[in-house]
């Protein structure tokens, strides 16, 4: 994995506006052509490490029913985290059948069958296509894809079929080792997606921390177990609170959960670093000791406001955590993905874009303030 060795390099979360020409995702070419769209639009806003955008996913979790088997239980129901004390707010939002007080059908099914990976043939295509977009516009410092985590597939889909969510959780891993292998077979950065370990605390089951602590360290265990094969400079995680603007004044702590997060193997963590919040937890890391050889991605982008941050704004909260744990251990991220469900935009793409071109821009500012001898 690249790190920033002689300025601040950036990246983002992986999910990203696709083009408005994208009509059909399950067209091979119409899909191939987003990927290149995508790829030049990243090198043109000034990114170092880029993706595909996520282009040929409606989502970045649910997409897995198109490569898993054991799905074809009834649709759950999904609270609206953090709207239970914001009644007219969450009907505004999202009108009377959502009201908070009751669960809303989200569309994703439930496992009621042996889960099974049922090919490589779509991660496969994912691989060749941001390969074939970067070689056609090269410049990119490093290239990476996204998978959904066993916890977080368990979370939009939940377990109806086996004994306990241990065992579902596990045979996911088992299931989902084979789309991981696959990217970093490639040579590929991994990127798994684990919003589970932090905004599942908000899912509505009454929980303590230790009890909370101890589902983290569960799905840790199976991501642990699914990629017991790829080496962790290989791999980086993202976490968050889920990628909706909304009171998030239940969101638990970054605090509670770092020292687990840290001790897994993937050598750089993204999180949320930008909205407001969780922007004051950079303060965290001056009493958590970042371990050797792992990497910071804190957002310096809110991804869920259509304000574009001042440069300057972005370099100062790219310098505090340099200032904390070192400026090559930081790495620029967004909060999370500008398109994290496809037909789902809160930010417009143009403005995506631009934040991502303010974001590049941010980065240089503090490079040369973080590398003077370098100017």
């Amino acid at each position: 994995m690249r790190t920033s060795s002689d300025r601040i390099l950036t990246t983002h979360t992986g999910s990203l506006p696709r083009p408005a020409s994208l009509t059909d995702r399950h067209d091979r070419q119409a899909v191939q052509a987003a990927v290149r769209d995508t790829v030049g639009r990243q090198l043109a806003a000034g990114l170092d490490v880029i993706n595909d955008g996520e282009a040929s996913k409606a989502s970045y979790s649910t997409y897995v029913t198109e490569r898993l088997s054991g799905f074809g239980g009834e649709p759950v129901s999904v609270r609206r985290w953090g709207y239970e004390d914001f009644p007219e707010y969450a009907r505004k939002q999202w009108g009377d059948a959502a009201s908070p007080v009751r669960s809303v059908t989200a569309g994703n099914p439930s496992c009621d069958a042996p889960v099974a990976y049922t090919g490589t043939s779509l991660v496969a295509a994912d691989i060749a296509n941001l390969q074939a977009a970067a070689a056609s516009a090269p410049g990119a410092a490093e290239l990476f894809l996204s998978a959904a985590s066993p916890g977080v597939i368990e979370m939009f889909m939940p377990n109806r079929y086996y004994p306990s969510t241990g065992d579902y959780l596990f045979a996911l891993a088992e299931a989902m080792k084979a789309e991981y292998d696959a990217i970093y077979a490639a040579g590929l950065v991994l990127q798994l997606d684990c919003p589970d370990l932090a905004c599942d605390w908000a899912r509505g089951e009454q929980r303590t921390l230790g009890e909370f602590r101890r589902t983290v360290a569960q799905r840790l265990e199976a991501l642990e177990y699914a990629t017991r094969d790829i080496p962790g400079e290989a791999m980086r995680l993202h976490l968050c609170w889920g990628n909706y603007e909304g009171p998030h004044h239940t969101d638990i702590p970054l605090a509670d959960i770092i020292d687990l997060v840290l001790q897994a193997r993937p050598m750089a963590v993204s999180f949320e670093g930008a909205n407001p919040r969780h922007e004051h937890e950079w303060q965290i890391f001056e009493e958590v000791k970042l371990p050797d050889g792992k990497i910071l991605v804190p957002g310096v982008l809110d991804s869920t406001t259509n304000y574009i941050e001042h440069p300057e704004l972005v370099a100062q909260r790219i310098s505090r955590y340099a200032g904390l744990v070192g400026r090559q251990n930081v790495m620029a991220g967004t909060d999370c993905g500008f398109a994290t469900f496809a037909s789902f935009i809160t930010v417009e793409p143009e403005i995506a874009w631009a934040k991502l071109a303010a974001m590049a821009d941010g980065a240089r500012l503090a490079s040369a303030r973080l590398w003077p001898d370098a100017r």
